[in-house]
């Protein structure tokens, strides 16, 4: 026996399970990650709509059960298939490490709405703002599970940060510390207190800040998630 949820759905992960049918990972808002097995998916007249694809969001029916066996999915509904995530190469790569980041901070079954509501936001900014949907979306992760760094810049010609500590410091760095300018922590303190304020930053400042928060997840996670390389370039992420 199981229980039957409808939700509203971003797909993280999806699988062929056979020539028509899925297995998907389902980041929903009020059930948290929900994986499922989507049978007759590819189907043309399966209650699908012509399968479930990366990217996506749709409403979502499914029988979940508790002995976390995978949910049986009966209907996907799209209901948005964010195009401008495919406009460019560049915002492909940032949609798909935001969906990665996401697949590895949250667990199943554990709703997180802040974050599903400010990752579908972002996603509206792929298409003509690729580099702050990537500074938003990194601070989204980082501050809907509780791990967002104190956006405040103490006094003083050097500064750092500290991701063991997740705050900002001033004079000699720690050995794992990493150098940061006060025009990035400032631009940070600015998302932290609105998140959603007007941005007005240079691209030297949102690709530090990018950079900064890319490696604080980095740590966080305990993992390089690989769909950074080709976000990040050969400059990687801060070490």
């Amino acid at each position: 026996m199981g229980t039957t949820i409808c939700d509203d759905a971003i797909c993280i992960r999806h699988w062929d399970w056979s020539e028509t049918s899925q297995t998907v990972s389902l980041f929903t808002r009020e059930h948290g990650v929900v994986r499922g097995l989507a049978k007759g998916s590819k189907r043309d007249k399966a209650p699908f709509s012509g399968g479930i694809e990366l990217l996506t969001r749709g409403e979502l029916v499914a029988i979940v059960r508790p002995s976390g066996a995978l949910a049986t999915l009966t209907a996907w509904d799209l209901t948005d298939s964010y195009t401008g995530a495919r406009r460019s190469l560049r915002a492909f790569y940032v949609g798909t490490y935001l969906l990665d980041l996401v697949h590895h901070a949250v667990t199943d079954a554990d709703p997180h709405q802040g974050l599903f509501d400010a990752i579908c936001a972002v996603f509206t900014l792929l298409a003509n703002s690729p580099e702050e949907a990537l500074v938003r979306g990194q601070w989204a992760v980082l501050a809907e599970t509780g791990y967002a760094p104190t956006p405040l810049a103490p006094p003083g010609p050097r500064l750092w940060f500290s991701a063991r500590e997740g705050v900002f410091q001033t004079g000699a760095p720690a050995p794992d510390g990493w150098r940061v300018r006060r025009e990035t922590v400032e631009f940070l303190g600015l998302i932290g207190c609105s998140p959603w304020v007007k941005l007005d930053a240079d691209p030297t400042t949102l690709d530090r800040a990018s950079r900064l928060l890319g490696s604080y997840l980095r740590f966080v996670l305990g993992r390089e998630v690989p769909s950074a390389l080709p976000v990040f370039g050969e400059r990687g992420l801060v070490n």
